[in-house]
Formats: C-alpha cells, sequence, structure tokens
C-alpha cells in the first residue's frame, strides 16, 4: 500500500472512464515544468500508451494557466558541471517524446497560456482544442533562454513563428483558430466536454497505427536537427549575459541581439522530408 502510494504522480491527477484517461497538469501557480512533473508526465503517458483499458487521453491543466513554460528557480541548480544542462535538455525531451510517441491519440485541451515548453507539451499532441483565454508563445528572449522553436515549427508558418521567437509574442486563441493551428476555440466551461467529443474517431483500433506512422515521419526530421538545436541552445544559455537575464530577470539590447543570431540559425532547419 505504501509503495503503490509513493508510486502516484503528486503533479498530475488522472481519471479514467469510457476508455477515455483524462491527464490533468496540477502543480500551482502556474503549472511551471519542473523536473518532478517532467519525469511524472512521461511515466504517466508510458503507462497510458500500453494500457488496454485506454482508447484515447485528453491532457489538461488546473487553473488558469496551462503550462507557463520551464521552472526558471530550477535551472539555478543545474550549476557549471560539465554535461549538466546537455542532461536537462535530454531528460526534458523525453517528456515531449513520450507524448508524441504514444500509441493512444492525445487530445489537449488549451485551458490558458501555453509558454515556452508549455508549447512544446502542445505542439506533441494530435488535436488540439483551446478556451478563448488561452495563447501560445515563446518568451524565451525575455529571460535569456532559448529552446521551443523546433516544436513550435509543426505549428506556425515561417513568418509567424519568427515574430514569437524575436519578440516573445503570444498567439491569443481566435488567431490560432483562424490559422487553423487549434480544431476549436470554445469557452473555459465547454473546453473538456469538447475536447473528448473528440476522440470519436481517435479511439478506433487503428488509431495507433496510424499514429505511430505519422509520427515515425515526423521523427525522422526531428532527429535529424536535434544535436545542432541542442548545441544552439547550449551555448547560448552558457554565455554571461544569458545567465544574468535569467537569474536576474533584466532585459538588454546585447541579450536580444545574441538570442536573435543563435535563434535565426535554428529556425534555418528546414522543416519538410523528402519523400
Amino acid at each position: 500500500m505504501n509503495e503503490s502510494a509513493t508510486n502516484q504522480p503528486t503533479g498530475l491527477r488522472v481519471s479514467q472512464a469510457n476508455y477515455v484517461a483524462v491527464v490533468t497538469i496540477d502543480t500551482p501557480p502556474v503549472n511551471a515544468l519542473t523536473r518532478q512533473l517532467n519525469d511524472e508526465l512521461t511515466e504517466t503517458f508510458d503507462r497510458l500508451s500500453e494500457d488496454p483499458e485506454v482508447r484515447a487521453i485528453v491532457l489538461t491543466s488546473a487553473g488558469k494557466v496551462f503550462c507557463a513554460g520551464a521552472d526558471l528557480k530550477s535551472r539555478q541548480n543545474l550549476g557549471n558541471a560539465p554535461g549538466a544542462l546537455v542532461v536537462h535538455l535530454r531528460r526534458t525531451r523525453e517528456c515531449f517524446h513520450a507524448i508524441r510517441e504514444c500509441a493512444k491519440p492525445v487530445i489537449v485541451a488549451i485551458n490558458g497560456p501555453a509558454l515556452g515548453a508549455g508549447l512544446a507539451i502542445v505542439a506533441s499532441a494530435d488535436v488540439l482544442v483551446a478556451s478563448d483565454n488561452a495563447s501560445l508563445g515563446l518568451p524565451e528572449i525575455d529571460v535569456g533562454l532559448l529552446g521551443g522553436c523546433r516544436h513550435a515549427m509543426r505549428l506556425f508558418s515561417h513568418s509567424l513563428l519568427r515574430r514569437m521567437a524575436l519578440t516573445g509574442y503570444r498567439v491569443p486563441a481566435e488567431e490560432l483558430h483562424r490559422r487553423g493551428v487549434i480544431e476549436q476555440c470554445t469557452t473555459r466551461e465547454q473546453l473538456l466536454p469538447d475536447a473528448s467529443s473528440q476522440r470519436m474517431a481517435c479511439s478506433r483500433m487503428a488509431a495507433g497505427t496510424w499514429r505511430n506512422g505519422i509520427t515515425a515521419r515526423q521523427a525522422h526530421c526531428i532527429c535529424r536537427r536535434v544535436r545542432r538545436v541542442r548545441r544552439c541552445a547550449a551555448s547560448f544559455s552558457s554565455t554571461s549575459r544569458a545567465r544574468a537575464s535569467l537569474f536576474a530577470r533584466y532585459e538588454t539590447s546585447e541579450v536580444r541581439r545574441s538570442f536573435a543570431k543563435c535563434s535565426s540559425t535554428m529556425l534555418k532547419c528546414p522543416t519538410k522530408v523528402s519523400s
């Protein structure tokens, strides 16, 4: 009994009914992606992926924010040890991969802002539904970090993606729906019911096979670029100006210029895979 209780996720609430699992991120106040939450998401989706009683998964969050991104306080504990940042980035990627590679269709119900790592979680799902107060953004430039663009490439056009990365622009739900990024923009009260209704076609027996085929094609492109992206992120995050902006939370023109240079290099990675 004690071992079972210990293994229960503390940052997630998981419920299951009618072959649909609802995974709710619940780490107030802004559902930031901590190391513990990162590992719990990975383990939960790995388990649900092989659960025969689950045919579809709805992922959402408690409160008014879906996920405000990585927990900046935890990054201060990484230290300057060689390889520490690389290990951290690899652990974070595994969380996104667990969602993207899940054998069951994943419908994400975006109940508020999804920023940085939160955007990456959203981009890893299959079907996107959002409430009218939701938004997607890449605020890394404001805190001296680099990341999220590789995932955002699967959702946004060339020009909009660069605008988001270089200015921190947050795309509101109505615009996301108009651009075809999300399937539906609804009220907060109707978000979960509408997200659950998306499972109708997704819960068929063949859904897992089709999903794995689509994911394999995307993974081919992602894996070819991930090392280059990781080097850019590690290089930028190691600069003194980036660290000062991260820990002291101030912006300088030099930080923005450095970020823009690294971000521009990363954004040049092609998004299409040749047949």
